[in-house]
């Protein structure tokens, strides 16, 4: 019975994958690629990230739930989160110039491992989906913390609500 639902399902999901004109995953795929290289050129740690948050052209942009935000977050950070990202969501916070500096950071960031950051798989680290899609909507600009921070240091200025 396994070997049967893994045949009908490796013959039947090209076919699937083809269905939904408004979702293209080899064009994900190869966004994805595309932005390797460039994402491993701007990972900043700590101290160059949070100098770069206080410049007042940057933003600071958390994308986790609104929710997890209200929990707690580093201090100046606005919230959008992912599931919220389309291109007229993104303008409304991010504005008028797609070049503008943009700081991002997750649960992956911060080694407390608690809410509300609790660590999720690497591979599926929220600063990945974010990265991929800021630039897949034109935002080039976008710089993520590279490092594991305590979120209880004061240096990272946490705050709640």
């Amino acid at each position: 019975m396994r070997s049967l639902l893994l045949a009908l399902t490796l013959t039947t999901t090209p076919a699937l994958a083809q269905a939904n004109p408004q979702i293209d995953y080899p064009a994900f795929l190869a966004l994805t690629a595309s932005v390797a290289p460039e994402r491993a050129q701007r990972l900043i740690a700590f101290d160059a990230f949070k100098a770069e948050a206080a410049k007042p052209e940057a933003l600071l942009l958390d994308a986790r739930s609104k929710d997890a935000f209200q929990r707690g977050h580093i201090r100046g950070a606005v919230n959008l989160p992912l599931t919220d990202f389309t291109a007229t969501s993104l303008a409304a916070v991010i504005g008028a110039n797609p070049d503008r500096p943009i700081l991002i950071y997750c649960n992956n960031n911060f080694s407390n491992h608690q809410s509300p950051v609790p660590l999720k798989r690497a591979a599926l680290a929220l600063n990945i989906q974010t990265f991929i899609n800021l630039v897949g909507y034109g935002y080039p600009n976008v710089r993520e913390l590279a490092g594991v921070v305590d979120f209880t240091d004061p240096k990272v200025e946490w705050v709640t609500g």
